[in-house]
This record gives structure tokens, C-alpha cells and sequence, in this order.
């Protein structure tokens, strides 16, 4: 006999019914895109248990002919594709005719449906794939279809269900991402009569945002518009004091499909370069829209993955334009969040009283700090540093600015300081009304890890007569702890952390040298001996022309041991041994060395190690210098490692504080 037969339609509707149908998530997955691809501006889902018991949806779509409700239950039956060509231009979220066959082969299936007006519809019931009633009754327009008893004839496939909190968790996920995908349908999710979302349909997707992420995640979010030639990008993105710990909460969006994308994801990350701390993650919701020839959704069961024909061009591009949105912003975190309106809103004003200033004496207690307990960031020394003795607080002498002039504005030096504290009052000379940084917005783009990036942004025609926010002027007004630098100017009071400040500078400062290292190495007198294990020292000795590429030149001594010949003379003073087997580690961890990743990450071990740190008291003119040259960076909000360097507390804040405001 032959061993070869084919397969009961039954038993290949089930086994299609395990890639199709995984979970009770799927079935409204597949259900609500229908509902899509049927118009439908308003769809219901009624889930109960979890979707184990009960799944129903309802749409006022345009419903199904009658002649072919029962042809929709076939394998393989569709009305949206009729030849191979049409595979190359697909524009409706299913396509595939597997769905309802699928779900009716583990289920059982009321169908109730109606493509006209006059109230008269047709009703289909089956149970495991088998067909029980066909009838006419009365239907408004639109389509009804109920699934009850999920997998009642697969107990296997049942038994590994999870529980109905994480069932139920997955049919959310996937409603909030239809809702973000289509904020033109007004979408409602209830489970067990309880609802969950509703959104109103009319089309604002930060009302749907609101909807599902709350109001204070929708109030930090950037509106985002682009497009060239072959894509066009729409949607939001979050400031970067808006985080999550995961992935969860970006959403991408390809000509109205929900789509799980790696590249993307990364292309989303990367434009909060510097600006995100490590392990966070931004919130956004981005739809991209493209011709449908240059994707292919034809590559998983559930469509949940494509395939971009122009691939290199989209990352690029959905990085470029995030990263323009993001520099456009004053990315200063407020301390306090307002829950209720800002100045404009109705409120009680006490009267305000001006006290007039004391003067008293100088308290010594408030005195600058000794130069034995500071660091010397001083600007006008006359003594300039030895090219062989180029330590952290040098970066800060007139010749550092020199060294590092992309950097640096003219007149910095010209201004005129004030006096640090005169008794209990701050006495400040008059200053323009500038900003720190200067008037060069040309010097004022994104750091970005990869430099064609940046210089193409900075070349961008769009951004050459944007107006890009300055950093504030600030006037000065101490310190706090040794830690904090005090501020404030007419819009309120401004804390920094000096030591991510000084962090900013430095790495722009380490990451414009690592990109010319050739000049700058210097021969040592006593070469640096560095010891690793025996497998290291295998790696380590394919790997030695890395370090040649930031100007370090390392070589093996022999056994397990290396020596530094040579390293740029401006690496931190009294660090060098252990950044230099610091760069050795991280070379170490990684598969594939990335030129431009490496000098980003020497910059940043340079960077920590040069910093200023805590409980380190500075003087009025060093404070100065480091706020100047914070202004003057490229991106002043965030430390290399994402950190914020600048708090904010409005002049509102404070009068709601000490209840001038009630």
C-alpha cells in the first residue's frame, strides 16, 4: 500500500490552526484586522476568562455577501489577493485566507454578518470546523462573529494555555497597538464587562496615546513628521526624561500594520544616543508609510515580521529624523511635575512681598573654598600646561579651550565675572542678554555614534535654517554639597550636577581627539606593563590593531604580558594604566569591533576618570568656566551615560512650593 496520502481537510485545518492560532490573542488579532479590512470605524472586543471562554467581535464594517459566508470558512479563501502579482502590492492586514478556517477547527463559531441596509443578514454556526446551521436572520450591517470554548477539541494545546492575567495581558498589548495604529476607529476592549480601553475614533493619536500610556505620557511626547523620496514617518516620540525599562513601549507601524522590527527598534535607540541612562528605553509610536512593493509581509504565519527592500535607507532615515526632533528641544527636566494647568490656569495668587537685602558682612561660612579643597578650572592662568602633563583640570586653562576649539565659543574669556556671594545677597554684574554657548547653532548638533550621520544632519538643508534652542543663560548662585552647582535666571531656579556636566565636556572634548589620535601619541619614557590571562592574550594579539586606531600602541612582551609603548599625551594624568585595560576588556567582550564604537567608548572612560567628582567645592570662576563650556557643548542635557545634567524647578513651581499659588 502506499504510505504517501493526503491529509483530511480537518486534521490540515488544525495543524494550520496551531501557527495561526497560538493563543487567545491571536484570535482577535485575526478577527479585529478583518474588521479592518472590512472599513469598519468602530470595532468591540468582549473577552471573557482571558479569551478562553468567550471571544466577540463586533464591527460596522461592510459585512459579508451571503453567498460567500460559507466560502469563507475554506482554507485559503480570500477576497484580497486574486493573482501572484497582487503578492507584490499588498495593502489589507490579512490576506492569507487562513483565519477563520483556522479558529473554527478548534472552536466553536457563530458568525452573524450583513452587507445591507434593509436589516437582513445571514447566521453561520459551527463546532470544530463542522458546519451545523446556515441561515437567514434579522443583522444590522457589519459582522458579529462569536468564538467560544478555544481549543475544547485540543486539550493538549489547552493545557499549556497560561493564566487568564497573562491571556489577557497579551489581547491588551495587541488592542493598545491597534488603537495606536488606527486612532480613526474608535476601539473598545471589555473583559468580563469590565472595560479596559476605549478610544473615540477621531483620529488624534495623542488622545489615543493618553488613552493607553495616561496623560502624562502622552504631555511628554514630540510630534514627529518626515519624509523623502521612498518613506514618509509620522507619530510621536518621548522626551528623554520619559522612560521605560523595556522595549514595550515602542510601537512601529508599516502602512497601518503593527510590526515587530529589530533594525527599527535599534534605529529608534540610536537617536537617543547619550541621552537615555543604560537599560531604559524611550516611548514611541512611529507609523511609516511606504509603497507596498518595497515590503514584504508574506514572511511569517501571524504577519507580525517584514522585509524592507531598502533597508539601509529606512534605518538611516527613521534615525536622522527622531534625532532632528530630539535636538530641536530643551531637554532640561522639570523637578516638579504640574498635575494640574500651567500659569494660565485659574488659580489664587498671594500678594508678593520684596524684602529689602541685609548688609551684613560676608559670612566666612559661605566663603569660597580654599585652593587647597578646589580644582583648578581657572580661565585666566597664565601658565600653560605641559603637553606631557595634561591632566582633567587643564581642561579648563585658556590652552585647553584652544586645544579643543570646535568646542568653544569666542568671548568666553572676555566676559566679565562677578563676585561669588557679598553677605546673604548675590551680587552680578550686568551681562547681555545671551546664551551660554554662544550664537553659532551650526556647533550646536547631536552627538551621534556614527559621524556620516551627524555630518549629514548638520548638512541637512532643513535643519541649515532651523532655529535650534540654545542652553539658558544662567546666573550663578553657589553650590550645594560640594555636588551641586545653584542657578537661576527669569524663567526659575536651575540645579547642576557638576560632575555630569564636566562628564559632557570631556567626552566631546576626548571623542573630537580620538577621531585625530595619530598626532597626538607620545613616546614613553617607562613603557606600561598590562597582564592578562592565557586567553586573553590570544585574542588580545589579533586584536592589537584597534588600539592603534586610538592612538594607544600596545605590543606583546612576551608570556602573558603587554607594554604600552606610546598613548595620546592628553589621556587622563594618573589614569592611563587602568583606562588602557579598560579599552582592553570592552575590546575583549566584543565580537565585532565597531571603529566608531570604540573611540565613543574610549571618550567615555576618559571622560568619568578626567570628571570632576562629588563633595568637590569649586570657586565662583571655576563654576563659571564649567557652565560656559557646558553651554558651549554640543549636547548639553545628558552625561554620556544618559544621566540628566540640568533640573529645573519653574518660578510657578516654586510659589506652589511655599503656597503663593494655591
Amino acid at each position: 500500500m502506499a504510505k504517501i496520502h493526503i491529509l483530511d481537510e480537518h486534521i490540515a485545518n488544525q495543524i494550520a490552526a496551531g501557527e495561526v492560532v497560538e493563543r487567545p490573542a491571536s484570535v482577535v488579532k485575526e478577527l479585529v484586522e478583518n474588521s479592518i479590512d472590512a472599513g469598519a470605524i468602530r470595532i468591540e472586543v468582549h473577552v471573557e476568562e482571558g479569551g478562553l471562554v468567550s471571544i466577540r467581535v463586533s464591527d460596522n464594517g461592510s459585512g459579508i455577501e451571503p453567498d460567500d459566508c460559507g466560502t469563507a470558512f475554506y482554507r485559503h479563501a480570500t477576497s484580497k489577493i486574486e493573482n501572484s502579482r497582487d503578492l507584490f502590492h499588498i495593502t489589507s492586514l490579512g490576506f492569507r485566507g487562513e483565519a477563520l478556517p483556522s479558529i473554527a477547527a478548534v472552536a466553536k463559531v457563530e458568525l452573524v454578518t450583513s452587507n445591507r441596509d434593509d436589516g437582513m443578514g445571514r447566521r453561520i454556526r459551527m463546532e470544530g470546523g463542522k458546519f451545523l446551521v446556515e441561515e437567514d436572520m434579522p443583522a444590522p450591517r457589519g459582522t458579529d462573529i462569536h468564538v467560544k470554548e478555544l481549543f475544547f477539541n485540543t486539550p493538549a494545546r489547552l493545557k499549556y494555555m497560561k493564566t487568564i492575567q497573562t491571556e489577557l495581558g497579551h489581547i491588551s498589548d495587541f488592542m493598545y497597538r491597534i488603537a495606536l495604529s488606527h486612532p480613526e476607529i474608535a476601539i473598545t476592549l471589555r473583559h468580563n464587562e469590565n472595560q479596559l480601553i476605549k478610544t473615540l475614533g477621531n483620529g488624534d493619536l495623542l488622545q489615543v496615546i493618553a488613552a493607553v500610556y495616561g496623560t502624562q505620557a502622552a504631555k511628554a511626547m514630540l510630534p514627529i513628521q518626515a519624509e523623502n523620496l521612498d518613506f514618509e514617518i509620522s507619530g510621536y516620540v518621548s522626551l528623554p526624561e520619559w522612560t521605560r525599562s523595556n522595549r514595550n513601549g515602542i510601537s512601529t507601524i508599516v502602512n497601518g500594520r503593527y510590526i515587530r522590527n529589530y533594525g527599527l527598534n535599534q534605529a529608534i535607540q540610536r537617536a537617543y544616543h547619550t541621552l537615555l541612562p543604560i537599560n531604559r528605553f524611550p516611548l514611541a509610536v512611529l507609523e511609516i508609510k511606504m509603497h507596498p512593493s518595497l515590503v514584504d509581509v508574506n514572511v511569517h504565519p501571524a504577519k507580525l515580521e517584514v522585509r524592507f527592500s531598502k533597508e539601509q535607507e529606512l534605518y538611516p532615515f527613521v534615525e536622522e529624523s527622531i534625532h532632528r526632533v530630539l535636538r530641536h528641544e530643551v531637554l532640561i527636566p522639570q523637578a516638579v511635575k504640574q498635575n494640574i494647568g500651567g500659569k494660565n490656569s485659574s488659580s489664587f495668587v498671594q500678594e508678593q512681598f520684596h524684602f529689602p537685602n541685609r548688609s551684613a558682612q560676608a559670612d566666612p561660612a559661605v566663603e569660597t573654598a580654599s585652593a587647597s579643597e578646589t580644582v583648578n578650572l581657572s580661565t585666566t592662568s597664565d601658565q600653560a600646561p605641559s603637553t606631557n602633563n595634561f591632566s582633567s583640570n587643564e581642561l579648563f586653562s585658556q590652552k585647553a579651550k584652544e586645544q579643543s576649539q570646535p568646542y568653544s565659543s569666542s568671548g568666553y574669556s572676555d566676559r566679565v565675572q562677578g563676585q561669588w556671594q557679598t553677605g546673604n545677597s548675590v551680587v552680578r554684574e550686568e551681562r547681555p542678554t545671551t546664551y551660554r554657548g554662544g550664537s553659532v547653532p551650526a556647533q550646536r548638533g547631536s552627538q551621534s555614534s556614527n559621524p556620516e550621520l551627524a555630518s549629514r544632519l548638520l548638512a541637512s538643508s532643513a535643519d541649515s535654517h532651523a532655529e535650534i534652542p540654545s542652553f539658558p543663560e544662567l546666573t550663578l548662585i553657589g553650590q550645594h554639597h560640594g555636588t551641586y552647582l545653584i542657578a537661576q535666571n527669569d524663567q526659575g531656579l536651575y540645579l547642576i550636577d557638576q560632575h555630569a556636566a564636566h562628564e559632557r565636556v570631556n567626552y566631546e572634548f576626548y571623542y573630537e581627539k580620538f577621531g585625530q589620535p595619530a598626532n597626538a601619541s607620545q613616546e614613553l619614557l617607562l613603557p606600561i606593563t598590562l597582564e592578562f590571562t592565557p586567553s586573553e592574550t590570544d585574542q588580545l594579539k589579533d586584536r592589537l590593531q584597534w588600539f592603534e586606531q586610538v592612538g594607544v600602541y600596545l605590543e606583546h612582551f612576551g608570556g602573558q604580558t603587554f607594554r604600552v609603548r606610546s598613548h595620546p599625551y592628553w589621556f587622563p594624568k594618573g589614569e592611563e594604566k587602568e583606562l588602557i585595560e579598560e579599552m582592553a576588556e570592552w575590546v575583549l567582550g566584543e565580537r565585532m569591533i565597531d571603529l566608531a564604537k570604540l573611540r565613543e567608548k574610549s571618550s567615555i572612560l576618559c571622560s568619568c576618570k578626567a570628571s570632576i567628582k562629588a563633595n568637590q567645592k569649586l570657586t565662583e570662576q571655576e563654576a563659571n568656566t564649567l557652565l560656559d563650556r557646558l553651554g558651549a557643548c554640543k549636547q548639553p542635557y545628558t552625561c554620556p551615560h544618559g544621566r540628566p545634567i540640568v533640573v529645573s524647578f519653574s518660578t510657578y513651581d516654586l510659589e506652589k512650593l511655599f503656597k503663593r499659588v494655591m
